[in-house]
C-alpha cells in the first residue's frame, strides 16, 4: 500500500509516525541480510562442518562440535595466583553494591574476576564474554558453583554460567552519584582505595624489610580514536589521546592514574607519590626511597618535596647552552680520544648547578660527556644522592639509566593486557577499564615472581606467559561429587606447569599457616 494512502487513514501526529515506523521496520525485514541475520548465518555456519582438505587418503574436516573444551586451561593458575593474593576479594571490597541482594547472580568479586582473568587471557572486549560466558572452565575458576548456568533465573540465561558483556559493562560505566534508585549501573567504584590494594600487595610480596627502594614515574599517552569525555590533541604524541600516570617499584604497579592531555605530563605527580610514599613508610619507615624520573619531572615542587620528607631523586634535566658549557671540555676530550679509537668514547662530570628561575638552591648535577659516529650526545641528571655514597658513574649508568625498564612495564601493561583500551565515551568508564588492566598485569607479574622465579620463562612478557602457560586445551566435565578437567596431552611444558602450580600452592598453604 502506498505510504501517503496509510497515513490518510490516520487521525494524528503520532498515527503517522507509528506508521512510518511500522513501514521502515517492515522494509528492514525485507531488505538484504543485516546484522541479526549475519549472527544466525554464524550460528548456522558453527553447525555445519568445516573442510579443511586432504591427508593422504583422508578427507580433513573440522567443526565446533568438541562441547566442554576450553582452550584457557591455564587459568587455573590464574586463580591459585588470585588466591595468593586475595586481589579480587580485596579490589571487589573497593565497590560499593547498590544492587537488590535477592536479585544478585554475580557478585562484585566474580565479575571483577572475570573481567580481570579475561584480560590476563587475552580478551580485551567485552564483547568476547558473550561466548566466553559459556566457558565452565573459566566460569569454575572465578568461583561460579553453577559453572555450566543450568541454575539461571531466566532461560535465555542458562547455559551461561557466567555474566555477560552488559553486565560486566555495568562496573565500568556506573557513575560516582549512583544509588540503589539508579535504574542499571549500581556498582560504584572508590578509586582511592583501589590504589590502596596494590600497595598494600607490593608490601606483602617482601619477606624481609628491604634497605633501599625505587620507585619509577612516567606518563605515556593512550590514543584515542573516538569522541571520549576530556579528549585533547597533544603536539607531542601527534594524536587525541589521554596522558595517564604510572608508578612502579621494579615490576610491581603501584599507582596508575587517567589523565587528559591538556597538561603538563608532571602535574599531580607530588600528591601521587605523597600517597605512594606516606604507605610505604607505614611498614618500613627506615626504607631508603629513590624516586626515578625522566626530565619532564625535573620540577622545583616535586625536587623540594622530596628533599623535605627525606626523600632522594635522580631526574633527568634538559640540556642548554649554561649546562653544556660546563662539559665542553670534557666533551673535546671525547670527541679527541673517538677519532683516535673509533669507539664510543664517554666522561662523567660532577658539579653543583642553579636555574636562572625557579630552582630555590643549587643542586648536584652530573654531565655525560658522551661522543659517538653519529657525534656529540650530551646527557644531564639532577639528583640528592651525596656524591661520597653515589659515584657519578653508577649514578647515571646503574640508577638512571635502568628507568627503561619501567617504561617496558607500561608498554606491557598497555599492549599485552589492553592498558590502552579506552573506547568507552566515559572519561571514568575508561578510568575504570585503566585500573582493570593494572590488575591483569599484578596477576601476570606475581605469576612470573612467585611461580616462575628460576625457570625458563623468568623473565618472559605477559604475552609469551599467555601463549605457554595460560593457553591450554582442557576439556571439563563435571559430576555431583567433583569437576575434572583434563588438560592437553600434547601440551609440550607439562613439567613447567606442574613446577608452577606446585608453588602456588605452598605459597598459599604457607600463608593460610601465617593467618
Amino acid at each position: 500500500m502506498d505510504i501517503n494512502k496509510k497515513i490518510e487513514k490516520k487521525g494524528n501526529f503520532l498515527d503517522h509516525l507509528f506508521v512510518l515506523l511500522s513501514i521502515q521496520i517492515s522494509e528492514h525485514s525485507n531488505s538484504e541480510p543485516g546484522e541479526n541475520k549475519m549472527n544466525k548465518e554464524s550460528i548456522q555456519d558453527q553447525e555445519k562442518k568445516l573442510e579443511i582438505g586432504r591427508l593422504g587418503p583422508r578427507v580433513i574436516e573440522a567443526d565446533f562440535s568438541a562441547g566442554r573444551v576450553s582452550s584457557d586451561g591455564g587459568a587455573l593458575l590464574l586463580r591459585e595466583v588470585d588466591k595468593k593474593l586475595r586481589l579480587t576479594e580485596r579490589l571487589a571490597q573497593c565497590f560499593k553494591d547498590y544492587r537488590k541482594v535477592e536479585l544478585i547472580e554475580h557478585t562484585v568479586e566474580q565479575i571483577i574476576a572475570q573481567r580481570v582473568y579475561g584480560l590476563a587471557l587475552g580478551y580485551e572486549d567485552l564483547n568476547d564474554h558473550e561466548e566466553l560466558s559459556k566457558d565452565p572452565l573459566l566460569a569454575s575458576v572465578v568461583g561460579k558453583k553453577d559453572p555450566l548456568g543450568e541454575l539461571r533465573r531466566s532461560p535465555k540465561d542458562r547455559g551461561n554460567g557466567l555474566a555477560s558483556a552488559s553486565t560486566l559493562g555495568r562496573l565500568e560505566r556506573t557513575e560516582e552519584d549512583a544509588n540503589e534508585k539508579s535504574r542499571y549501573e549500581k556498582i560504584v567504584c572508590n578509586f582511592e582505595s583501589l590504589s590502596e590494594v596494590f600497595l598494600q600487595i607490593f608490601i606483602e610480596s617482601f619477606k624481609y624489610i628491604p634497605p633501599r627502594l625505587i620507585i619509577d614515574l612516567d606518563p605515556s599517552d593512550i590514543q584515542l580514536h573516538g569522541q571520549q569525555e576530556e579528549r585533547f590533541y597533544h603536539g607531542y604524541y601527534h594524536n587525541y589521546c589521554y596522558l595517564p600516570m604510572y608508578i612502579f617499584c621494579g615490576q610491581y604497579p603501584l599507582f596508575v592514574s587517567l589523565r587528559p592531555a591538556n597538561i603538563d605530563g608532571a602535574k599531580g605527580s607530588v600528591e601521587m607519590l605523597e600517597k605512594v610514599v606516606t604507605y610505604i613508610r607505614k611498614s618500613f619507615p627506615d626504607t631508603h626511597i629513590i624516586i626515578r624520573g625522566d626530565s619532564g619531572f625535573c620540577r622545583e615542587n616535586l625536587m623540594n618535596w622530596c628533599e623535605q620528607n627525606s626523600i632522594d631523586y635522580v631526574f633527568g634535566i634538559s640540556k642548554n647552552k649554561r649546562l653544556e658549557k660546563v662539559l665542553e671540555k670534557k666533551m673535546k676530550k671525547a670527541k679527541s680520544r673517538h677519532f683516535r679509537s673509533g669507539q664510543p668514547v664517554r666522561f662523567f662530570k660532577d658539579f653543583f648547578y642553579r636555574t636562572l628561575k625557579g630552582w630555590s638552591r643549587k643542586r648536584r648535577v652530573i654531565g655525560k660527556a658522551e661522543y659517538l659516529s653519529k657525534g656529540g650526545n650530551p646527557r644531564f641528571v639532577v639528583t640528592s644522592l651525596l656524591a661520597k655514597e653515589f659515584e657519578k658513574r653508577y649514578v647515571y649508568e646503574e640508577l638512571y639509566c635502568a628507568r627503561g625498564e619501567m617504561e617496558n612495564r607500561i608498554k606491557e601493561q598497555q599492549l599485552d593486557l589492553f592498558g590502552n583500551r579506552a573506547s568507552g565515551h566515559k572519561f571514568r568508564t575508561n578510568s575504570v577499564r585503566l585500573w582493570l588492566s593494572a590488575a591483569a598485569h599484578l596477576l601476570i607479574v606475581c605469576l612470573r615472581k612467585i611461580a616462575l622465579e628460576g625457570t625458563e620463562l623468568c623473565n618472559a612478557q605477559a604475552t609469551t606467559i599467555r601463549v605457554k602457560m595460560l593457553k591450554i586445551g582442557a576439556l571439563f566435565t563435571m559430576s555431583v561429587r567433583r569437576i575434572y578437567i583434563r588438560l592437553s596431552s600434547a601440551y609440550p611444558l607439562k613439567n613447567l606447569f606442574y613446577i608452577a602450580l606446585n608453588r602456588l600452592k605452598k605459597e598459599i598453604s604457607l600463608q593460610q599457616v601465617k593467618v
